[in-house]
């Protein structure tokens, strides 16, 4: 028998061509999953629909999360182990994941429980925004630093989701158990109005131009169309089942929605303020993301530890990816 010796140059650019974590690194995005059943998060390639790895984020619980602009770091607000309005551990800090490392780089101590919750990056300053729930605040962090350089009073409790204006100047917050939305002035760090919308809200979305805010009433199977230029709402879009998450696609024609309790998405016409579209998908969606290209939309799917993606072209399910337990908030991390 012969053997035939491999040159270690050889051997070494397949080690590197085969890895799992160049493959990372090699320019593709990636999609991250915040697992509340694990405490970890889900790094995906989204191209093969396959989940590279995960990072533990010390055994607590971060129900959403955001990529830096240049998809190094990931910032994870550490919730706690309740729902919104619900008794239970209050979280006191966030998080932040070295992508490329895939380990924890560092984390910011808020000094007392405040359920951090939504996280977002400021489209102008670069700032990181994050809701403070306890605090009845948005908490203003500069991302570099990791340091806590100011507050914006919401006026109401459970500000659990934000939403920020495409200019920079304006947030949106869903108060979930007053059923309200706080506009914010985001340079004057100051509350505009509390504009009133039902009995009980969840999650907030604004369209490409600005001009609406969404939210999904919890007590009736509808929408919310809040005109930003007025701060009242303007119409109702009815749904089949509670709407929870929602995303615009990127031409603004469209807005996703996740219906949490129908195990469906519903796709709205945003020209005729009606459902047009209703595609099936895995227990319990959450959380909706469509990426900056907008060919697809990701759906988390809490009970079923997937993340479903749907083509905007025809509107079909392309993919089912395995995520964690809980899937719920989704963040694009930047392809270097």
């Amino acid at each position: 028998m012969r053997f035939h010796l491999v040159p270690p140059l050889v051997l070494i650019v397949a080690m590197v061509l085969t890895s799992p974590t160049r493959a990372a690194e090699s320019g593709t995005a990636l999609l991250l999953v915040a697992n509340k059943g694990d405490h970890t998060v889900s790094l995906i390639d989204p191209k093969a629909g396959q989940q590279l790895s995960t990072v533990d984020v010390n055994g607590v619980t971060g129900h959403e999360l955001i990529a830096s602009p240049d998809g190094r770091f990931a910032y994870v607000p550490i919730y706690g182990d309740s729902g919104v309005g619900l008794p239970g551990s209050d979280g006191s800090k966030l998080a932040v994941i070295d992508l490329a490392a895939r380990k924890l780089a560092g984390n910011v101590d808020f000094g007392h429980g405040v359920r951090p919750h939504c996280a977002l990056i400021g489209p102008k300053d670069g700032l990181l925004y994050v809701t403070t729930e306890l605090d009845q605040s948005v908490t203003v962090i500069d991302p570099h630093t990791l340091k806590i350089i100011g507050n914006i009073p919401t006026g109401q409790p459970e500000s659990h989701m934000l939403a920020i204006s495409r200019d920079g100047h304006r947030g949106y917050t869903a108060n979930v158990g007053p059923g309200t939305v706080s506009v914010l002035d985001l340079e004057s760090r100051k509350t505009i109005a509390v504009i009133p919308v039902s009995a009980h809200i969840q999650r907030i979305a604004l369209s490409v131009d600005d001009r609406f805010v969404f939210t999904s009433d919890q007590s009736k199977p509808q929408l919310a169309v809040i005109e930003t230029a007025t701060n009242k709402v303007k119409t109702w879009v009815q749904l089949t089942a509670a709407g929870y998450g929602t995303a615009p696609t990127p031409d603004g024609r469209w807005l996703v929605i996740a219906l949490r309790t129908g195990n469906q998405v519903a796709v709205v016409d945003l020209k005729t303020m009606t459902v047009a579209h209703t595609l099936d998908v895995p227990a319990a969606p959450q959380e909706v993301l469509i990426p900056p290209d907008g060919h697809a939309a990701y759906v988390s799917c809490d009970a079923s530890h997937k993340v479903a993606m749907i083509s905007t072209s025809d509107w079909k399910v392309k993919k089912l990816i395995d995520a964690g337990p809980s899937a719920d908030g989704l963040a694009w991390a930047a392809g270097k």
